[in-house]
């Protein structure tokens, strides 16, 4: 029960990591915000986890929206009365053109193994629209922020709590079928390190994940053959589950990482390696 006694915020678990992180957390003792988009989601979470709503509530945000956010910290300074750990997961993929990616890379796979010269190029950068960038950073870089605002007011009327930042092994060493996604990512950290000296003070601890590729619903859209691709660049052979996400957003919540602070784990199978 590492979590015993704690109050927890995950936004966009109404699946994949999220839900995967609320579920342990509950186990852990804690008690759980499920936030999502989709109200209907975040209460299938509150359902998985098995728990009443003593021990997990659902409350529906746009985290990309400030106001949204605001309103939902008031809801929890209001039914809780503090926030001791803050995980930082919500996350797009609707805008990733998978179709057309899938079928990019199919073909330079092909052209690949055939000893030739690429000749299908990504061009996603010169065809992204203002629209797609601006959510892909709204939802993941700002959101983090407007998030991270609201919890760190009110973590510093008790001078202590957690910041877990979903950042992914695309911020370390980029990736081009998502340059938006990218550079939000590697935001993040960046943005996780200097709050984290910030906030340091008052002890609150503020970290940043970055897994590699892993089995949620966002990336259940891929072709076989891409998904292979990956699986072949990847030393352990596989792609990562989203309890072993939440294991290593287990590890930061709580006192076992009491000396981790500006860090990032990347849980990624081999992926890459610093």
């Amino acid at each position: 029960m590492k979590l015993e006694g704690r109050i927890a915020l995950i936004t966009g678990a109404g699946s994949g990591i999220g839900r995967a992180i609320a579920q342990l957390f509950v186990e852990e003792g804690a008690q759980v915000v499920v936030n999502d988009v989709v109200l209907e989601a975040a209460e299938a979470t509150v359902r998985a986890v098995g728990m009443d709503g003593n021990r997990a509530i659902a409350i529906k945000a746009d985290v990309s929206s400030s106001a949204e956010v605001k309103d939902m910290f008031d809801s929890v300074a209001r039914r809780l009365g503090s926030l001791d750990i803050l995980v930082n997961n919500a996350g797009i993929a609707e805008n990733l053109k998978m179709e057309e990616t899938n079928r990019k890379a199919e073909a330079r796979v092909g052209e690949l193994m055939s000893g030739g010269p690429i000749r299908t190029h990504w061009d996603i950068t010169q065809e992204m629209t203002d629209e797609e960038w601006h959510r892909m950073i709204g939802v993941h870089l700002n959101g983090t922020f407007f998030c991270t605002r609201e919890a760190l007011k009110l973590m510093s009327a008790r001078n202590r709590g957690a910041i877990i930042n979903l950042s992914s092994v695309a911020g370390l060493r980029g990736i081009e079928v998502a340059p938006h996604y990218g550079a939000a990512k590697s935001a993040i950290l960046g943005f996780t390190r200097s709050v984290a000296r910030e906030v340091s003070s008052r002890g609150i601890r503020v970290n940043a994940i970055c897994p590699g590729w892993v089995e949620t619903p966002m990336t259940q859209s891929m072709s076989p053959l891409f998904r292979a691709f990956t699986i072949s660049q990847i030393p352990a052979g596989r792609w990562g589950q989203p309890c072993e996400i939440a294991q290593t957003a287990l590890f930061l919540a709580s006192d076992d990482s009491s000396y981790f602070t500006g860090q990032w784990l990347s849980p990624n199978g081999g992926l890459f390696t610093s």
